[in-house]
């Protein structure tokens, strides 16, 4: 299995294979309106700094999660399939019922202090957002954090969420010793359709708001403009809007990315669409109908265009303000362009 790096702690010798909840979770609901529904499964992992499969497509070799789960409940999720490593569900599982890594924070000071550790970059938010609302609660990434920035390891954040300016004094105190990135997830700022798809997340506008306050304090941020959704949000006239409000932000960088479905986001997302537009059921069937992926030629279009975009309206002419220097050999993370999570 190709997620045995994220196997929980068995406790009292018992079998790792067996389900999450024969190991000694912790369960834990909360009486309060933004967690309604949700139970929270806290538990000792055994290990946070996890390297990525040879076979992914991304351009980093380590990931720090501490949650497993997401309620932003983003329809189109591409980690829901993830969930059913756990015995869970792709679907209403993986959006109500979160697994907290607890001593994430403390993991994170030891891997990072092995002599084994080689200081690699660190990428957060590329799986489940590590600023998810569940993160006001345990506030676990300012531990995480504080570990990284005393170890002076590079790392760089992915993130709907709003809740990274609670951290900004430790991103700020982290880039004055290395290597920091951050770039928030917008893919649109259709409000109607925001509410449809992403009904745990901030509001697009107060995300893009977050990567203005993130590059005011010197923090290079930009956008990853994910993901533009076939037949909803892809006409010229919705990416200029984007684009637009993307430039407006002073992203440092713009990367557009075309929604992937892979298993158990696809399930999903045509279960959404056939409720909410029935009638482009047969479009992405077409579309999608050989894999998880849209057409290369449909994929280029769309970036071609927003290239094109972003050049009309200056994304990327701002620089972070405070920009600072860094101290020699430090580590590099990695470029803008190298952040698409296709």
């Amino acid at each position: 299995m190709r997620w045995d790096n994220l196997r929980l702690t068995a406790p009292g010798g018992a079998d790792p294979t067996e389900p999450l909840f024969a190991r000694g979770a912790v369960t834990r609901t909360f009486d309060t309106p933004e967690f309604k529904g949700m139970t929270f499964y806290e538990i000792r992992a055994r290990s946070i700094i996890n390297r990525v499969p040879g076979a992914s497509r991304v351009p980093f070799d380590y990931t720090i999660n501490p949650y497993r789960g997401c309620g932003h409940r983003c329809v189109y999720c591409f980690a829901r399939k993830t969930h059913e490593y756990l015995d869970l569900d792709a679907g209403a599982d993986f959006d109500s019922k979160i697994v907290v890594k607890v001593n994430a924070a403390e993991l994170a000071r030891k891997e990072l202090a092995s002599p084994r550790w080689g200081g690699h970059h660190v990428a957060m938010g590329t799986n489940v957002d590590c600023y998810q609302r569940a993160e006001g609660r345990y506030q676990l990434m300012r531990g995480i954090l504080t570990a990284l920035r005393d170890a002076a390891n590079p790392f760089s954040i992915l993130t709907k969420g709003t809740l990274i300016l609670r951290d900004l004094d430790l991103l700020t105190e982290a880039a004055d010793v290395t290597e920091v990135g951050a770039n928030v997830s917008v893919g649109f700022v259709d409000d109607e359709l925001w509410r449809a798809v992403e009904p745990g997340t901030p509001n697009p506008h107060r995300r893009l708001e977050t990567c203005a306050t993130l590059n005011d304090n010197g923090i290079a941020c930009g956008v990853l403009m994910a993901p533009i959704l076939p037949y909803l949000t892809d006409s010229p006239a919705q990416l200029d809007r984007t684009v637009k409000e993307i430039a407006g932000a002073g992203a440092t960088h713009l990367s557009p990315i075309v929604l992937h479905l892979r298993p158990g986001a696809r399930e999903w997302w045509l279960s959404w669409l056939s409720r909410e537009h029935p009638r482009l059921v047969p479009r992405y069937l077409e579309l999608y109908g050989r894999g998880a992926y849209a057409p290369k030629a449909y994929q280029q279009r769309i970036t071609t265009l927003v290239k094109e975009l972003a050049e009309r309206h200056g994304v990327g002419r701002a620089t972070p303000a405070m920009a600072r220097r860094l101290p020699p050999h430090s580590p590099s993370p990695p470029r803008p362009e190298q952040l698409r999570l296709l």
